[in-house]
């Protein structure tokens, strides 16, 4: 898999027959609360799904996220639940120090190239990403993510300004910070590494459950990427994500729900940080993650 950092700390090891596999969650994925991303999590269990499933590719994984996840040894348990002729389905369930952090679902199967029947939609129109800004990186304190995934959008968010705009959606281009191309397997990540889209409205979450449907395999270079909320009530909102690769393909989508964290310190911590770097020259090459 190479020398990235996301292989790396995704790599599993048979550690029974039944289908338990051994891992080491990494400290290079937290978000800004400290705890391990829940996208990191996802694509660990989906990492080790893949290695009993009979089909290549994944194409959709849902997952709870039941506890906070922190770095360390972690033990996944796989199931193939059933396979079929087209599709093969599995579970998962990621846990530390004897407790279970991610409990997942997945299908796989043998993803093709067959063209679009019918699409309703187009990528988002941005800049081309040399002519894009993006959020420092210090701007997130805790989320050591941000110093793997790369974000540049056409003009800095109302947040980082100190100025939310009301409006909780967001276009921007994405990869990763090393290099790596993303696939199949990345894309769980990469969806849930980015600002939640609420901090335009002055507060901030954290994921409950996510679901992602991978729908090609990504073309290499920057994603095109679009990002919004809705509807946010009752202490929840939605967040509706799009991937599409550099050839105009939509190759993953997202739904996750989130639990509105209050405001006080969390927040705080990111307005001090974004003031901060505002008195200072931003860089035009920045990443931003939670």
């Amino acid at each position: 898999m190479g020398d990235f950092a996301f292989d790396a700390d995704t790599r599993v090891e048979a550690s029974d027959p039944s289908g338990g596999f051994a891992a080491s969650l990494s400290g290079r994925w937290d978000g800004t609360n400290g705890a391990v991303n829940g996208g990191y999590m996802l694509a660990v269990c989906l990492r080790a799904l893949g290695l009993v499933m009979p089909f290549p590719d994944p194409i959709v994984i849902s997952g709870f996220f039941l506890r906070p996840g922190t770095a360390g040894p972690a033990v996944i348990g796989t199931t193939l639940t059933r396979s079929g002729r087209t599709t093969s389905f599995g579970e998962a369930v990621l846990s530390r120090d004897g407790k279970d952090v991610v409990r997942t679902a997945a299908a796989f199967a043998a993803l093709g190239a067959a063209r679009a029947l019918f699409v309703d939609g187009a990528p988002p129109l941005l800049p081309p990403p040399e002519e894009c800004v993006g959020v420092p990186v210090g701007s997130f304190g805790l989320a050591t993510i941000a110093e793997r995934v790369e974000f540049r959008s056409a003009s800095l968010p109302g947040w980082f300004r100190g100025e939310p705009t009301g409006r909780p959606s967001s276009e921007f281009w994405m990869r990763f910070a090393d290099g790596r191309e993303a696939d199949l397997y990345s894309l769980p990540l990469l969806v849930d590494s980015t600002a939640p889209s609420v901090l335009e409205l002055g507060m901030t979450s954290t994921t409950v459950q996510l679901t992602v449907h991978l729908r090609g395999h990504p073309a290499p270079g920057w994603l095109a990427c679009r990002g919004a909320a809705r509807f946010v009530s009752g202490g929840y909102h939605e967040e509706d994500f799009e991937v599409w690769d550099s050839a105009g393909t939509l190759v993953a989508q997202s739904r996750q729900l989130a639990m509105i964290l209050p405001l006080g310190l969390r927040v705080s911590r990111l307005c001090v940080y974004a003031s901060r770097l505002r008195n200072r020259t931003a860089p035009t090459t920045s990443r931003i993650a939670v």
